[in-house]
């Protein structure tokens, strides 16, 4: 498995990308029902096994793997919506070999394999990894037809908007701070959050779409305003309640139900999506293993709702 035209990727049988244990591997090293030949795919799934800078506790490196091998725990065919991924041609590329200490490198292999796919009129959707990836990606799609056109979804707990972290401008604590500088005033819609300091809040409040707490309602208000613009979809499994995803490396109790997140889901049917993640999945943080199996659900029924 090449992993597309931007360079070898993780293949079945590989243990991980750069040696830090990351299986990538369903059976035969993919998501379920994603074999689709790279240039038949409408969508094209990519792993980002990074945690470099997370502030709490680390393992979301293991997070693309782990999703994968949990896949195939649940049905190709979703009752919700009447469809199964066997319908949608959907090539999964495996993980991408990065650089564990260096953020910027890493930061542009994401970059230039998001704009390599988007260049190929496809879909890029990346499991992560910490949220910092999701940086990458925004820069890639805003450089490309979508330009300054281009609004960022964000489903989070936390507000992520710090401008810097421990004297740091990269981290996955500045990752949206960072992403409203690429989009550009209020193209930038928070929802679900319920962590943040002070300062992040006010800035939230003046330059972002900022909905605390909830998701749908928010989602569907603002949906109703945004008209065919090209979105972005970063869905953290934090903006879920711990008793459901506990596996993730900042947990913050209080958080949505997975039938609400589920709901948002769904309500963004139709939509000009033009790349999507899911981040901050830490399957070694939970031995019971429901948060790899509800990222994965997530996952599918996305695929399903979206294309």
């Amino acid at each position: 498995m090449t992993g597309g035209p931007w360079g070898p990727a993780a293949g079945p049988g590989n243990t991980g990308p750069g040696g830090h244990g990351s299986t990538g591997i369903g059976p035969g090293g993919r998501f379920m029902a994603t074999d689709a030949a790279y240039d038949e795919a409408r969508v094209v799934l990519l792993g980002a096994p990074w945690d470099a800078t997370v502030t709490y506790r680390p393992g979301a490196r293991f997070g693309p793997g782990r999703i994968r091998e949990a896949s195939y725990g649940l049905e190709e065919y979703s009752i919700t919506l009447d469809r199964s991924l066997l319908d949608l041609a959907v090539h999964d590329a495996g993980d991408l070999d990065l650089p564990f200490g260096a953020p910027a490198a890493a930061l542009e292999q994401i970059r230039r394999a998001v704009a390599a796919i988007a260049r190929d009129g496809k879909v890029p959707v990346l499991l992560g990894g910490e949220h910092l990836i999701t940086l990458a990606a925004v820069q890639a799609l805003a450089e490309g037809p979508a330009g300054r056109d281009l609004v960022v979804i964000q489903m989070d707990a936390h507000a992520d908007l710090r401008d810097t972290y421990q004297g740091q401008e990269l981290s996955h604590a500045t990752v949206m701070r960072r992403v409203s500088q690429v989009v550009g005033p209020g193209r930038l819609v928070q929802l679900g959050i319920r962590s943040g300091d002070r300062e992040e809040v006010t800035f939230g409040r003046r330059h972002t779409r900022f909905c605390t707490q909830r998701v749908l309602e928010p989602l569907q208000e603002v949906l109703a305003e945004l008209g065919d613009v090209p979105l972005y979809v970063s869905i953290d499994i934090d903006v879920l309640d711990p008793a459901w995803a506990p596996g993730t490396g900042t947990p913050e109790p209080g958080g949505i139900d997975l039938h609400e997140l589920l709901a948002a889901v769904y309500a963004l049917k139709g939509r000009h999506i033009i790349g999507a993640d899911l981040v901050e999945v830490a399957p070694t943080l939970d031995p019971t293993e429901r948060t790899v199996v509800t990222a994965a659900k997530i996952i599918r029924e996305l695929l399903l709702s979206w294309f």
